[in-house]
C-alpha cells in the first residue's frame, strides 16, 4: 500500500484502534468520556446543526429550479455510467437503507411510549402515534438526503466540471482556494475518513445484532460471540467478492436485488398487515410533518428547551453529517452524465419518497399491531432491545418464519452493499492521485480489503464485549467537522451558481 496518502490513512487507523483498546480496558471510562464529548457538541452546536440542515433543504430546492439545475455533470458530452434505476438503487442502498430495516419498526415504539412534552400527546394515544410517524419522516426522509446530496453535488461539480481534486477539500477549494490544499486538505480528509469508518463499524455491529436476532427467532440460536464472528466474517468475505467485481457488477447487482426485495417486503406487509390503519395514520402524519416542518427543523418554540430535540432530531442530524462528507465522494462519482436536476431527483426526491413510504408501511404497521397485540412490540423493545422489534412485528403476520428468513438475508445483503460502496469512498480518499477509474487498481483493492477487515474486527470486538454504543458515539463526533464541511459545500454551490455557470456548463479540462 505504498501509494496511500499517509496523512489521511494512518491517523484514523491509530485513533480507531486506540479508542477500541480504551473501550476494552475501561469501558465505563470510555463510554463516559465519549458521551460527555457528544453531549457538549449537541448542547453547544444544536442550533447550528438545525439551521444548517434546514438550510441544505432550502438551498437544494433553489438549485433544482435555478439554471444550475440544467448543467450536466461532467460537461455536455458526458455519458452516464449507470441507468437511472441502478443509480437510484445504489444511492438508496449506500445511504440509509440499512437504517430503515433496523429502525422503521423500532423507533416509533420509543416515541409512542414516551412522547415529548411539547407534542401535547399522552403515551400510547392517537396523538402520540401521529407524532411518532411524523418524527420518522423528519429523521429519515427529506432532511437526511439533503445532508447527503449537498456535499455530493458540490463534489461532483467540483471534480467533473471544475477539475478539482478527488477529495473532500475539492469543493471547499471553490470557496477557500489554496487554503484547503496540502496538509490542511489531508487533515479534512482524515477527519471525514475517521467518522465514516467508525460509522460503518457501528452500523455493521447493529446489523450483526439484527441478523443474530433473526437467527435466534428462526433457529433458536443464541447470540454468542462465535455466531457474531461467523456473521461478520461472512459479510466481509461477501464484500470482498463484490468489491473485486466493481461498481458495474458487484454493487449494481446487489443493489438491484436489495430494492426488489424491499418492494416485495412492502407489498407483503401491505397485503398481510393492517394497511388500512397504516394509510390513515400515514396521511395524518404527513399533514403533521408538513405543517410542523419549520419549527421541527429549527427547534423553535417549546422544542428549543426540550431535551428530546437534542436526543433525537439533532442527534440524527449529527449522525448523518458524520457519514455524508465521505459518502458524497461515492454518490458524486456515480452521477456523471446526468444533469443537476436529475441528480437531485435520484439522490433526494426519489429515495426520500421511498423511505417515507417504507415508514408508513412498516412504522404504521408496528404502531397498529402494538395496539392490537396489547403492547407486544413495546414489550419486545424493553425486554430484548430495538433489534427484536421488527421480528415481533413479523411474528404477528402470516408466514412469519419465511418472511423473517427473507428479512435476515436482505439485511445481510444490505450490509454487504453498504460496506462495498462506502469502502469505495474510503479507499479512493486514501490513495494518491485517485480517480474513478482506479477501482480495479491492485493497491486500491488492497486498501479496500484492509478497511473492510478493520471495520469487521472493530464491529466484532465491540459486539462481543462492550456493545456498539461506544463506537456509534465515536462516529457521531464526526458530525461536528461534517457540519462545517456541509456549510462549505453549500457555499461552493452558491458560488458555482453565481459566478461559475459558464465553466460548469462547458468544462475546458475534459
Amino acid at each position: 500500500m505504498g501509494s496511500v496518502r499517509g496523512l489521511v490513512f494512518w491517523p484514523p487507523v491509530v485513533f480507531l484502534l486506540s479508542a477500541l483498546a480504551w473501550s476494552i480496558a475501561d469501558f465505563d471510562g470510555f463510554h463516559a468520556g465519549v458521551n460527555d464529548a457528544n453531549r457538549w457538541i449537541l448542547q453547544n452546536f444544536d442550533m447550528a446543526f438545525s439551521w444548517a440542515s434546514f438550510g441544505a433543504v432550502v438551498l437544494l430546492a433553489y438549485v433544482f429550479f435555478s439554471p444550475l439545475g440544467s448543467v450536466r455533470i461532467g460537461g455536455p458530452d458526458a455519458k452516464p455510467i449507470l441507468s437511472r434505476w441502478n443509480w437510484f438503487a445504489i444511492t438508496l442502498c449506500a445511504t440509509i437503507a440499512i437504517g430503515i430495516l433496523f429502525w422503521a419498526a423500532a423507533e416509533p415504539m420509543f416515541h409512542i411510549k414516551g412522547p415529548p412534552s411539547f407534542s401535547g400527546a399522552e403515551p400510547f394515544s392517537d396523538q402520540a402515534s401521529v407524532f411518532a410517524l411524523s418524527s420518522m419522516f423528519m429523521h429519515w426522509t427529506i432532511t437526511p438526503y439533503a445532508l447527503y446530496s449537498t456535499p455530493a453535488l458540490a463534489f461532483a461539480l467540483a471534480y467533473f466540471n471544475l477539475g478539482k481534486s478527488y477529495s473532500l477539500s475539492g469543493p471547499l477549494s471553490v470557496v477557500f482556494g489554496n487554503a484547503v490544499s496540502g496538509r490542511t486538505g489531508a487533515l479534512i480528509d482524515a477527519i471525514g475518513l475517521y467518522a465514516l469508518v467508525a460509522g460503518v463499524a457501528a452500523s455493521l455491529g447493529a446489523g450483526v445484532l439484527t441478523i443474530a436476532g433473526g437467527l435466534g427467532v428462526s433457529f433458536g440460536l443464541e447470540p454468542t460471540a462465535l455466531l457474531k464472528f461467523f456473521i461478520i466474517v461472512t459479510i466481509v468475505l461477501a464484500f470482498v467478492v463484490s468489491s473485486i467485481s466493481g461498481i458495474q457488477r458487484g454493487i449494481k447487482f446487489l443493489s438491484d436485488i436489495n430494492i426488489k426485495v424491499f418492494i416485495g417486503l412492502c407489498a407483503f406487509v401491505v397485503v398481510a398487515g393492517p394497511f388500512g390503519d397504516s394509510i390513515v395514520l400515514g396521511g395524518k402524519a404527513i399533514v403533521h410533518y408538513v405543517t410542523t416542518f419549520v419549527p421541527a427543523s429549527l427547534s423553535l418554540g417549546e422544542r428549543a428547551s426540550d431535551p428530546w430535540m437534542r436526543d433525537w432530531t439533532v442527534f440524527y442530524f449529527a449522525n448523518w453529517l458524520a457519514w455524508a462528507p465521505v459518502t458524497a465522494l461515492f454518490l458524486g462519482r456515480i452521477s456523471i452524465g446526468y444533469t443537476v436536476r436529475e441528480f437531485l431527483t435520484v439522490n433526494l426526491a426519489a429515495p426520500a419518497a421511498f423511505s417515507g413510504m417504507w415508514m408508513i408501511i412498516f412504522g404504521g404497521a408496528a404502531i397498529a399491531l402494538n395496539a392490537a397485540e396489547g403492547g407486544a412490540l413495546v414489550s419486545a423493545l424493553e425486554k430484548s432491545g430495538p433489534e427484536t422489534v421488527v421480528y415481533t412485528l413479523f411474528e404477528a403476520l402470516p408466514f412469519a418464519g419465511f418472511v423473517i428468513a427473507v428479512f435476515g438475508v436482505i439485511t445481510f445483503v444490505s450490509f454487504v452493499t453498504a460496506m462495498d460502496s462506502n469502502t469505495h469512498s474510503i479507499a479512493s480518499l486514501c490513495m494518491k492521485n485517485s480517480s474513478p477509474s482506479d477501482e480495479s487498481n491492485p493497491s486500491n483493492m488492497s486498501v479496500k480489503i484492509f478497511w473492510g477487515a478493520l471495520v469487521g474486527a472493530v464491529a466484532f470486538v465491540m459486539t462481543a464485549t462492550t456493545g456498539i454504543d461506544g463506537v456509534r458515539m465515536l462516529s457521531n463526533l464526526g458530525g461536528l467537522p461534517g457540519l462545517f464541511i456541509l456549510i462549505g459545500a453549500g457555499a461552493s454551490l452558491i458560488i458555482m451558481r453565481l459566478q461559475l455557470m459558464a465553466t460548469l456548463a462547458n468544462p475546458k479540462f475534459t
